[in-house]
C-alpha cells in the first residue's frame, strides 16, 4: 500500500502518457534504435521518485514535446489537455520552439541561465532529464568509444561542457539527489573520456 502522502496518478496521467507516446510515436534516441518514449518514461520516472507531484510527471512526459514535435502550437495544446501549471513546466525546460532552432551552443548557454533562475520543479525536471541523457551517453561511450560524438550537434568538448555547467547549476541551487547524481555521472564520464 501507497503512502498516504504519494502521489496519486490520475486518468489525466495516462492520458498524457499516451499522448506522448502518441507524438514521439516515429522518433528514436540519438543511436537510432531506442524508440524515444524509453527516454520520456525514464525521465518521469526520475521525477516520481525524487517527489514530484502529477503535473511535474506529465510535463516530464511531455518535456521534449515543443521542440521536438511542433513547437509554439504544441505547447497551446498541451495548455488545453492539462492546464496552465504543466504547460509553464514545459515551456520553462524547453530550450527552442522555433525552427531552425537558433545554434546550439547558444541555446545551451541560454538555457543554463535560465536554469540559474528557474523553481525548483523545473529545475527537477530539467536535472532528470539531463541525468537520464548522461547515463546513456555515458552506457553508449563504454559501447562505442569516440565514435558516440559523431551523434551530437555539439563538440565532444562542448558537450561534456553543457552537462557539466547543469550539474554544477542543479547542485549549487539545491535540487537535491537527482543533481548529485547527475554530478556523479558526469564525473564518471569525464575520468572516462580523459578530461579530468
Amino acid at each position: 500500500m501507497a503512502p498516504i502522502d504519494a502521489p496519486m496518478l490520475s486518468p489525466r496521467f495516462e492520458d498524457a502518457l499516451a499522448f506522448a507516446a502518441r507524438l514521439h510515436a516515429r522518433q528514436t534516441r540519438k543511436a537510432g534504435k531506442i524508440p524515444y518514449v524509453a527516454h520520456l518514461l525514464s525521465v518521469c520516472a526520475l521525477v516520481l521518485e525524487d517527489g514530484g507531484q502529477e503535473d511535474d510527471a506529465i510535463a516530464a512526459l511531455l518535456h521534449d514535446a515543443v521542440e521536438d514535435q511542433g513547437g509554439a502550437p504544441t505547447l497551446l495544446v498541451i495548455r488545453e489537455r492539462y492546464g496552465d501549471e504543466v504547460a509553464r513546466l514545459v515551456d520553462a525546460v524547453t530550450d527552442s520552439d522555433s525552427l531552425p532552432k537558433p545554434p546550439w551552443l547558444e541555446r545551451k548557454r541560454q538555457y543554463v541561465e535560465h536554469l540559474r533562475r528557474a523553481d525548483g520543479r523545473v529545475r527537477r525536471i530539467a536535472c532528470a532529464d539531463k541525468l537520464h541523457n548522461a547515463r546513456s551517453v555515458l552506457y553508449d561511450y563504454r559501447a562505442h568509444g569516440e565514435d558516440l560524438w559523431s551523434r551530437f550537434t555539439g563538440t565532444r568538448e562542448q558537450t561534456l561542457w553543457y552537462y557539466r555547467t547543469v550539474a554544477d547549476v542543479c547542485v549549487a541551487t539545491g535540487t537535491g539527489p537527482l543533481a548529485e547524481e547527475l554530478a556523479r555521472v558526469v564525473s564518471e564520464l569525464e575520468t572516462l573520456v580523459g578530461r579530468r
